[in-house]
């Protein structure tokens, strides 16, 4: 169903190490982040549209990644055929008018950015790989920081992209990274992955099991960063409001996931409800519907989880 999503943005407006990667945690020359510049109204137990007129217009707006520094809000906006990245930043005195950041800009669709704890930029693309991929499907790329304030040329996660298309990437405090992909050998139309952070590299995905996925569409996963739970999106399961709806899940004593339970009216609607993130000083839980970027506090979202697992 995700690949549905893309398609249908697109169309309404279309284990090996990889170099370049020696280590995911901070290497201690990454800005720690300082307290975000929240704009307001603030949200409470009623979730609002976030920077209502900068990230959230009339256009189609979702996705929801804060930079390291907490300085700079990454989104992406369905724009003229395409899926594109957008980011404003933060001048001191307030947000403004995004721009797309040069550094994953190109000719083709690019959406679901996130930043792993090295501070490296994530994002999907359906840019070929190379000159001979004639496949168009979605891939994850990365773009690194450099010392001067650019970024490297993106590359391709090679490690954990298949021939089908990988989407929304999130990541725990020990690296490890999940993902949504609609590859062969799933339970459903896509799954839910993850690939963990081994000697210096990210081994061969695992399916999270039938606790998370089904034969239904699961897809848009945020993991916590201590990797304790789990939100996604999941489209055509009996107990769904709409096109698609936020679960939850966590682990138990043994470390395995619980089955995995519906959010609820509080975040879920007659539209699509997806792209779950946790602000990284974990006040604000973000999400998106009814085409824009929404915001609530996080700790209705842990109320609701804590009475799901009681």
């Amino acid at each position: 169903m995700k690949s549905i999503v893309i398609t249908f943005l697109s169309t309404i407006l279309a284990v090996i190490l990889i170099p370049g990667i020696d280590s995911c945690r901070p290497s201690g020359n990454e800005r720690l982040m300082t307290q975000i510049p929240y704009p307001s109204p603030i949200p409470d137990s009623t979730s609002l549209s976030f920077l209502r007129g900068i990230v959230s217009k009339d256009s189609l707006d979702f996705n929801a990644a804060f930079s390291p520094d907490g300085m700079s809000f990454y989104f992406t906006r369905s724009e003229n055929g395409n899926l594109k990245i957008y980011v404003t930043h933060y001048d001191g005195q307030k947000w403004i008018d995004p721009i797309r950041p040069s550094s994953v800009e190109s000719n083709y669709s690019e959406a679901d950015p996130a930043f792993a704890p090295d501070g490296r930029l994530y994002f999907i693309s359906n840019r070929p790989k190379n000159q001979s991929d004639s496949i168009p499907d979605y891939d994850i790329w990365f773009v690194t920081p450099l010392a001067d304030g650019n970024w490297s040329t993106p590359e391709n996660l090679q490690s954990v992209n298949s021939d089908s298309s990988e989407y929304y990437v999130s990541f725990t405090n020990n690296c490890n990274l999940y993902f949504s992909s609609s590859r062969m050998g799933g339970y459903g139309e896509e799954d839910i992955y993850v690939s963990k952070w081994m000697k210096n590299q990210y081994g061969s995905p695992e399916n999270l099991g039938t606790a998370i996925n089904s034969e239904k569409s699961e897809y848009d996963p945020f993991i916590s960063p201590q990797e304790d739970f789990i939100v996604f999106t999941s489209s055509g399961r009996e107990d769904s409001f709409g096109k698609g709806d936020l679960y939850c899940s966590k682990l138990n004593n043994e470390k395995q996931w619980l089955t995995a339970a519906h959010l609820g009216e509080t975040f879920n609607t007659k539209t699509r409800d997806y792209c779950p993130y946790i602000s990284p000083d974990s006040r604000y839980f973000f999400y998106c519907s009814a085409r824009d970027v929404k915001w609530i506090d996080a700790r209705i979202l842990k109320l609701q989880m804590d009475k799901l697992f009681e």
